[in-house]
């Protein structure tokens, strides 16, 4: 089984996180098959950069993320463009759409709390 979750970089006490797509089996830090993201929770508000095409594609493939990254799409609103998705909607709305709430959240850091 495939899954998307976080893979951990950064020095001692200074975590940053990868987000890949992995197979269940292979450890945490250990291989896997894309990199599909970054999250730094350091940040004030914190770091979310996601490749939802990418996410989209294998989550169609059958791929689940864990928990942890199952919230991280809820807080950007990937979960929801997911669903969304697969009621039909077009890629390409989706993927604007993401683009905008991506450029909002760097323009008004303040207001994404």
């Amino acid at each position: 089984m495939v899954r998307i979750r976080l893979r951990r970089i950064g020095l001692k006490g200074q975590p940053s996180y990868r987000l890949v797509v992995a197979d269940k089996e292979s450890p945490r830090d250990g291989r896997f098959l894309e990199i599909v993201g970054f999250y730094n929770p350091r940040t004030e508000p914190a770091t979310l950069d996601i490749k939802e095409d990418r996410i989209f594609e294998w989550m169609n493939k059958g791929a689940l993320p864990t928990e942890s990254v199952a919230q991280l799409f809820r807080t950007a609103g990937t979960a929801e463009r997911f669903e969304r998705l697969k009621k039909g909607e077009t890629l390409e709305t989706l993927l604007d759409e993401a683009a905008k709430a991506k450029a909002a959240r760097i323009v008004n850091p303040k207001t994404s709390k």
